[in-house]
This record gives structure tokens, sequence and C-alpha cells, in this order.
């Protein structure tokens, strides 16, 4: 079932959106050479509970997981780009990372994703990280009244295609509002004027991602964490965005950054780690 939300809505899912941006800008500032991901992940437990939010993953057990997620985080490396699971690893020069999280705050959801890169950016890898920013851009752009689904999705493709890059469909952006995962699935590629129509009110999480030379996905043994099936390196953008009348508005929209590399890290705080 499609729920259209009402302007307040849309108003508090915003409020949801700034917070898991703030979550991301502090990951990405954090990000650094020596840094273990469990410590990220308990930094931003700390966050969440300081805020007073309510983690969308924790307990979280969709059928293509395995069991609960015990975790508030996504952290994905190098090969990894989906659903990663935040363990014991310290990161390393020219590592690309990935973060994703949703949260709810007062029972309304907002989701989002970005890629950095830990110490040296490598071009190839910046170059990737940049495709999958556009792609997003484009897709946002795409998701006004009156156009179709298909538009958004054909948006992602031709920026896919531009770059050389292939898209993997199983995985790709959903409806959002009281729940992280609602109806309707957006594949990262496919043809303009098909699908359903936009209408102002729809809430979505719009989320190309990319691996450097294939569409092929594996899972590790986690039974969460999804690789590009070749090992080449992936990336991974995401926003939450609701249609409205004057066109999209972007709920988890970040403030400026310097550049997709990470190059300004941060310390964490020990009673959070």
């Amino acid at each position: 079932m499609i729920e259209l939300k009402t302007p307040a809505e849309i108003q508090r899912m915003h409020v949801a959106g700034r917070f898991v941006a703030e979550v991301l800008s502090e990951v990405g500032r954090l990000a650094d050479v020596g840094v273990n991901l469990l410590e990220l992940e308990h930094h931003v437990r700390g966050m969440i509970r300081q805020r007073g939010a309510e983690s969308c993953y924790w307990d979280y057990a969709p059928s293509f997981g395995k069991g609960p997620f015990r975790n508030v985080i996504c952290l994905s490396v190098n090969d990894a780009v989906l659903h990663g699971l935040p363990h014991d690893y310290t990161l390393r020069d020219g590592d690309v990372l990935t973060a994703d999280i949703a949260v709810s705050i007062d029972g309304w959801a907002a989701d989002s994703a970005r890629t950095v890169i830990v110490g040296t950016a490598a071009e190839e890898d910046l170059r990737l990280i940049r495709a999958t920013e556009e792609a997003l851009e484009a897709a946002i752009e795409a998701a006004r009244p009156g156009n179709r689904l298909g538009d958004i999705s054909a948006a992602i493709g031709a920026v896919a295609q531009a770059y050389g890059y292939p898209v993997n469909t199983e995985f790709g952006g959903h409806g959002i509002g009281r729940t992280m995962h609602e109806d309707l699935h957006i594949p990262n590629k496919g043809k303009p004027g098909r699908g359903l129509k936009l209408r102002p009110g729809l809430t979505l999480a719009l989320e190309p991602w990319f691996a450097r030379t294939t569409d092929k996905i594996v899972y590790d043994p986690d039974g969460w964490t999804i690789r590009s099936a070749d090992g080449s390196r992936t990336a991974h953008s995401e926003h939450t965005v609701a249609i409205t009348e004057d066109g999209p508005l972007v709920l988890t929209r970040r403030a400026p950054e310097h550049t997709a590399a990470n190059g300004a890290a941060g310390t964490l705080s020990t009673k959070d780690a």
C-alpha cells in the first residue's frame, strides 16, 4: 500500500532527515586511518541515544538478511557496498567506506548513505563516488509530479552508462515514511515513461550504487554484507526525498563538504566508543 504524506508529515520526516545528515557528516569526519568500524558503530549509537531517536536497523530481519540486524549503521568497505555489518576492522589508507543509516524520530523515518575515501584518494575511486552522486542528483531532479517511476530509474541508469559502470537491479530505492521500507521498489536502471505516476506526498529513498566492473553480487558469511562478485570497488549514495507540488524536497541533505575524500578526520570520544 502506497501512503501519500501530508506537508506536515513530510516536515516530521525532515526532522529525522536532518539528524541522519548530521550523523553521516560526523562519520565522514571521523573515518580515518586507524579507526575501527566498531568505534564508529558505538559512536553513532551514542548520537542516536543522545538525540532520543530510534534505529531502524536494530532487530531488522528482512528476507534478504540472516537473522536480526544488531547494529545501528551499515559500514561497508571497498568491494562491500550494501548492508555492511560493522565488525573488527581497522581502516587503512585508501579504503573506500560506505556508511548507510536510517533512523526514526517520533514515528517518522529517514534513510541516507554516503561513500568517502579514508586518507589518500585514488582518482578511480573518486570517479566512482562522483558517478553515484551525479546519478542521485539526476534521480532527484526526475522526482517531480507528473513524471513516472521509470523516469527516476532511467535517470540513474543514464549516468551509470555515461561513466561505463554496470548496474545491478536487485537492490535499489524504496518507499519510506512510517517505516524504513515501504511499498515501491525503484531499480537503478529502467525505461522512462513507465511505472507509477509520481504525485505530491510520495516519499522515496533513492539510492544509486555501482561496482566498478560488475553488476553481480555475493554475500559474506555474516549473511548481510553484500559485495561485488569480482572484488571491484563500490560506491553508494542515497537521500530521502519527498515529492511536493513545487518539486523534489531532499530531506537528508548534508551541508556542503570540500571533497568526497575524507581529509579532515576528527576524534572519537572514549565514552561513545
